[in-house]
């Protein structure tokens, strides 16, 4: 189930309200940048191998292992372990709903802290969910959105993150919701400026599902920590009965969206028998990506059904070093 439509069916409002959060000392992780840095070993992952040396580094999207959180078969706080003693993966990006309510309680993020830290696991973005729309026409439901968004600000600087990934949703004509979105992400950012933390969107359903309108939202922000989260999968701009009616090229749109991207998401559902994703051409992506001079974080996020949560991330994995190498 994808994240915008968990957020649906659970009747979780994207208006919901939260308490602004008062400011978090800064812990001892500091601030990952999205350029690569050196691996931390994996000697604690008996049976998997380090990847190759590579123009990007390879992360883990919590939301991969959606169905098992959901289910209480594993914690948020072993998000971390299982990571690396799993599948070998030394850097992570959390989800806001597997910890909704502890963006401001600090023994819980130390806690965080601790178990990262002390397997040499990076903390690198939240994504953040049923927080509101950064792109709704109302101009007071624009600002308790943007200021929902404050605590995980905070809590994301606490935890050493650089980004917080958020929605620029809204209901109204493209142009509405593009002006509205320029001025929400623009108060988010200017917030989040002070506490080294970005604001970066992903295509994510909606307006913000066309690269070219959200590549045009950023050039107006014109923030330097403004930036897009490309996501190879979620180019579907009009949805019924959970099936998608009108899609954007894909291709087109990560090419639109990689000038400002500060993170890249690399979506997966299913495999052929020769380990190439059969919705994307995975080389044909990471050329686009590595042409655009980036060379940061590759999270792996996949939403498959017929490969257990497991074994699709290993699959996204392997085919992310197979084209990683090629791409050298």
């Amino acid at each position: 189930m994808k994240r915008r439509n968990f957020i649906k069916s659970t009747g979780c409002s994207i208006f919901s309200a939260g308490l602004i959060g008062v400011a978090i000392s800064s812990s001892s992780s500091s601030c990952q940048s999205s350029n690569n840095s050196e691996s931390s070993s994996n000697a604690e992952s008996p049976g998997i191998a380090e990847s190759p040396s590579m123009f990007f580094e390879i992360s883990l999207a919590q939301w991969s292992l959606n169905k098992t959180l959901f289910d209480g078969k594993m914690d948020n706080l072993d998000f971390a372990a299982t990571a690396k003693k799993k599948y070998g993966i030394t850097n992570i990006e959390y989800v806001n709903q597997f910890f909704k309510d502890k963006a401001r309680d600090k023994a819980y993020l130390q806690e965080m802290n601790t178990r990262a830290n002390d397997l040499g696991v990076k903390q690198l973005i939240i994504m953040i969910d049923g927080e509101g729309g950064l792109g709704d026409l109302d101009d007071s439901s624009r600002k308790e959105a943007v200021e929902n968004h404050y605590e995980w600000v905070e809590a994301a600087k606490f935890l050493g993150c650089h980004s917080i990934r958020v929605n620029a949703y809204g209901e109204g004509t493209a142009k509405e919701v593009k002006l509205a979105a320029i001025d929400g992400l623009g108060s988010l950012s200017s917030f989040a400026k002070d506490f080294g933390i970005n604001v970066i969107v992903e295509n994510h359903g909606g307006y913000s599902s066309n690269g070219r309108w959200l590549a045009d939202v950023m050039k107006q922000v014109d923030m330097e920590n403004c930036g897009t989260l490309p996501d190879f999968g979620n180019f579907c701009i009009t949805e019924e009965n959970d099936e998608c009616v009108e899609e954007y090229d894909r291709y087109k749109g990560v090419l639109e969206l990689m000038p400002y991207a500060k993170a890249v998401s690399a979506k997966s559902h299913d495999f052929n028998a020769e380990g190439d994703e059969t919705r994307t051409d995975y080389l044909k992506m990471m050329k686009i990506v590595k042409d655009a001079g980036y060379s940061g974080y590759v999270g792996i996020e996949y939403e498959g059904s017929r490969l257990s949560e497991a074994e699709g991330i290993l699959a996204t994995k392997k085919l992310l070093e197979k084209v990683g190498t090629k791409l050298l």
